[in-house]
């Protein structure tokens, strides 16, 4: 269910004690095993070496590719171009000869295998401050490491494949969340009834604004939650009426009595930034699990409370809450979360691909995030997901943790790539849970 996802520290720690000459030789032949497989119709080959360890893993390799008839060509005119040039121990931004190296593998428009990681990239925070290798296939060892999953280095280590090399697994401080996440989800009981299955109250719905607190209502009811009441406002209630059957509806000036059935929150979806106080009450004055999204968090503050909570937002949002820019959460993602969790003292989901989890006293989850949820309403999709599971009883992390796995699993299950609309995602969530 989590996949250990190394630093470069941890992976310096895994290696103590091993012969190193043997590691990089199994390294090389990873490498160069890789390659030939990969690529049968190659002939030829660069290889970028640099001084150090992976420089030695990537020599390694060159030879035998030449044992197995490859010749050795210039960037320009090689099939395959081997990036050895950096390791797991680089710590960026690449100095200005090296840089120059990563920009011609990069212009040469030829496959790039990186060893272990691509050039350039952070393997401990996937931070890319400089140039960074393109890689079409990233050949790592013994596992994978945080620059390979979280952005910005994700973007550069194109398909990751891990060779043992005879290395035992330790605990990491990351990891990656896998699709068997799923299966720590609450199945209903025998004896379940629709409040005891799961009861969410959704509260948002401003005029204008009615599709996200629809869509997160809906959502809710996929994820199996037995029971939904939507607070909005009245002026609201007509439109929520005509998209939602199985919903509750109620005015937002009765939400409160609305929260002593409720068993989860979702506060924020088309709720309007004008409703910051009554936000704050919320959180602070009740003791209902709860997820914060969209204009939920709009100026949020550091809140006292003690009840399992969620925020769900993306570089944006999250940067106006740190009072830093989106470009410098998008560069910084791991940093950007941990400073989150610091500063509300609860689960965190940072949105995008590459969707991240932390929590107080844990470290990061890479739990999902893919390219088409990046449309309108996927956000409110997901909250819902997350209100029914709080609701359910789970931990708040594991619940977001499992909740932006089964978001990022329903867009294969929908069968859609190009065109998803959120609404596609409703039908695919009960797929993936019964799965």
């Amino acid at each position: 269910m989590l996949e250990p996802l190394y630093t470069a520290a941890e992976m310096k720690a895994a290696e103590e004690g091993h012969n190193v000459e043997e590691l990089m030789q199994r390294a090389g032949a990873a490498v160069a095993g890789e390659v030939l497989e990969r690529f049968p119709d190659g002939r030829s080959f660069a290889a970028v070496c640099g001084e150090g360890a992976n420089g030695g893993d990537g020599r390694i390799a060159a030879e035998l590719l030449r044992s197995a008839g490859w010749e050795e060509r210039s960037l320009g005119e090689a099939d395959v171009v081997v990036d050895a040039l950096f390791g797991t121990g680089f710590r960026p931004p690449p100095r200005d000869e090296a840089a120059a190296q990563i920009r011609a593998m990069n212009e040469a428009g030829r496959p790039i295998v990186a060893v272990d990681i691509a050039s350039g990239v952070d393997a401990s925070t996937g931070e890319v401050p400089g140039d960074a290798v393109d890689a079409t296939v990233t050949v790592t060892f013994h596992g994978r490491k945080v620059g390979h999953e979280v952005a910005p280095g994700r973007f550069r280590a194109g398909e990751v494949v891990v060779a043992d090399i005879g290395l035992v697994h330790r605990p990491t401080e990351h990891a990656r969340v896998t699709p068997e996440i799923v299966r720590l989800v609450p199945r209903r009981n025998p004896g379940d009834t629709k409040y005891t299955a799961g009861s969410v109250l959704v509260v948002g719905g401003s005029p204008g604004m009615t599709g996200a607190v629809c869509l997160t209502a809906e959502a809710a009811f996929r994820a199996d939650a037995g029971y939904v009441t939507v607070a909005a406002p009245s002026e609201s209630l007509p439109v929520i009426e005509t998209r939602l059957l199985e919903a509750v509806k109620r005015p937002l000036n009765e939400v409160w009595e609305a929260v002593d059935r409720a068993g989860g929150l979702a506060i924020g979806p088309g709720l309007g930034r004008d409703r910051k106080e009554l936000v704050r009450r919320l959180l602070e004055e009740t003791d209902l699990p709860a997820v914060v999204d969209a204009d939920g968090l709009h100026e949020l503050e550091p809140f006292d409370r003690e009840a399992p909570t969620v925020l769900t937002p993306h570089s944006g949002e999250l940067g106006r809450l740190l009072g830093e820019e989106s470009s410098w959460v998008d560069a910084h993602r791991l940093e950007a979360l941990r400073r989150a969790v610091e500063r509300f003292g609860c689960v965190v989901v940072l949105k995008g691909a590459g969707t991240l989890v932390g929590a107080p006293g844990e470290g990061g989850l890479v739990a999902g995030g893919t390219s088409p949820l990046a449309t309108a309403g996927t956000g409110d999709v997901l909250t819902g997901v997350v209100a029914s599971f709080l609701a359910k009883g789970m931990e708040p992390r594991l619940a977001a943790a499992a909740a932006v796995r089964v978001h990022t699993d329903a867009v294969t299950a929908s069968g859609r790539r190009s065109g998803l609309m959120a609404s596609d995602l409703l039908e695919a969530l009960p797929r993936v849970l019964d799965a």
